[in-house]
């Protein structure tokens, strides 16, 4: 008896992508349940190639996969299900968002689809955040296109391709998981050689202060390029496969979600970053020019998620709001609301100093380079870190009942943990962050303290 399987699906339309470089995604699928005749593909992206390694009906096959069994989905109304799928059998792994949806009246259950290699797993592993919260923003506007009968697909093909784009980057331009600190400005005999010892300082620590988070741009790609790795030393293995180096022969786009990323000006020495998309970072980010050394950095995690959910429920209502296709054209729905009118200077200069970075900076230099001497020292040192963070954690949960009472002793946290400086504290509360998301917001904003108000916070105790 032969295994029962969806009907084919009829043929189905495809648009295939120019991409730069090798791409190790095999196809992007948007699909839906059809009452009848069970999951059926609307739509296939695929990066164009000579060498075709799924058919459009294998394609089909697996993308109809995704959706069997939802026919039972009871979800909240609005909820997006992320479902991961490693068929070994196929050689591939599917990344599903399933959701509901309206569309010309009917309501039914539709699913968008990444298709890649199994070879890929370790690659994409890294990045799985990255792009579903890029596929979870896609399916938010999807919704609402879809409730006012518009056609869906040229609004996804815009969304799906720098998805494809930024995995094809990474491919090529990612930073390894090892980095050689021979590589890097810590390997230079004296810390000014490569870059002013206050720049170098700042940049380390404003990194540290946004979670890892960082910006490189600049005209020379080396230059760029050693910055980003001597910041990568500074993040874990993971983080830097989620960390991307600039190309010599064109300039990336900025990503959000990328820990540390280098970016090329243009001929005329400059760079813009997307608001739009500087917004939907994860974590607050430190923007750093290598040409004039100046280091900015964008408000704390509190206040960057504020506002990031701030800016992108506006978003959304504008999209609801648009009244024709120009109006909810993707480059014009950047109006915001009147009750919300975002900073579009989010990069302020580097206000906490520290003696973290500082100290560490004075000592690792007085080691021999050329050796293991400062690899054994910068890892000394993030130990180090990570234990007050870990620490500063379980102080915090004593102090308030793991979340029981609400925190009223900054002073004394401050005192006791040796965090008197504004940047230290900074520092080690960012890393805190990353292990136990939502601490920064739970000590800064009850109520929501602005970036200058948490600054008169720090300043009183």
């Amino acid at each position: 008896m032969t295994a029962l399987c969806p009907p084919p699906s009829p043929a189905v339309a495809k648009t295939q992508i120019n991409l730069n470089g090798p791409s190790p995604l095999l196809a992007a699928t948007f699909a839906y349940w059809d009452n009848i005749l069970g999951p059926r593909v609307r739509h296939i992206w695929a990066p164009k190639s000579d060498q075709v390694v799924l058919s459009d009906g294998e394609i089909t096959f697996l993308a109809n996969h995704t959706l069997n069994g939802e026919i039972l989905r009871n979800a909240e109304s609005g909820a997006i299900d992320v479902k991961f799928f490693v068929l070994a059998e196929k050689g591939v792994i599917i990344v599903s968002l399933i959701f509901d949806g309206k569309w010309n009246g009917d309501r039914s259950t539709y699913g968008l689809s990444i298709i890649l290699p199994q070879a890929e797993l370790s690659f994409y592993l890294p990045l799985h955040r990255v792009c579903v919260d890029r596929l979870t923003h896609i399916i938010r506007k999807g919704r609402i296109w879809m409730h006012k009968g518009q056609s869906i697909i040229p609004m996804l093909t815009g969304e799906v391709i720098p998805v494809m784009e930024l995995l094809s980057s990474m491919k090529s331009h990612g930073v390894p998981e090892e980095i050689d600190i021979n590589d890097t400005v810590l390997n230079d005999d004296d810390i000014g050689d490569s870059c002013h010892e206050d720049f170098l300082h700042n940049a380390i620590s404003s990194h540290l202060q946004t979670c890892g988070c960082s910006v490189v741009v600049g005209s020379n790609a080396e230059k760029v390029n050693k910055v980003v790795r001597t910041l990568c030393l500074f993040l874990t293995p993971s983080e830097r496969k989620c960390s991307r180096l600039c190309w010599t022969e064109s300039s990336f786009k900025y990503e959000s979600g990328l820990f540390v990323q280098g970016l090329l000006k243009d001929a005329t020495g400059s760079f813009v970053l997307p608001f739009r998309q500087v917004m939907y970072a994860p974590y607050p980010a430190t923007h750093i020019d290598v040409d004039v050394n100046t280091v900015k950095q964008m408000p704390p995690c509190h206040e960057h998620t504020y506002n990031q959910r701030r800016y992108m429920r506006s978003e959304l209502a504008a999209l609801w709001r648009a009244t024709s296709d120009e109006e909810m054209a993707l480059d014009s729905i950047i109006h915001t609301d009147e009750s919300f009118t975002p900073d579009l200077n989010i990069f302020q200069d580097v206000l906490h100093r520290d003696t973290l970075v500082k100290s560490f900076l004075d000592q690792v230099f007085h080691l021999k380079p050329g050796l293991s001497l400062r690899s054994a020292f910068l890892a000394q040192f993030l130990l180090v870190l990570h234990r007050k963070a870990l620490t500063l954690i379980k102080y915090i949960e004593d102090e308030t009942q793991k979340g029981e009472k609400p925190f009223k002793s900054l002073r004394s946290l401050k005192s006791d943990l040796d965090l008197a400086a504004e940047g230290d504290l900074s520092i080690v509360m960012a890393l805190a962050e990353k292990i136990k998301p939502g601490l920064h917001s739970f000590i800064f904003g009850r109520s929501f303290y602005t970036g200058i108000q948490e600054r008169d916070v720090l300043m009183a105790f």
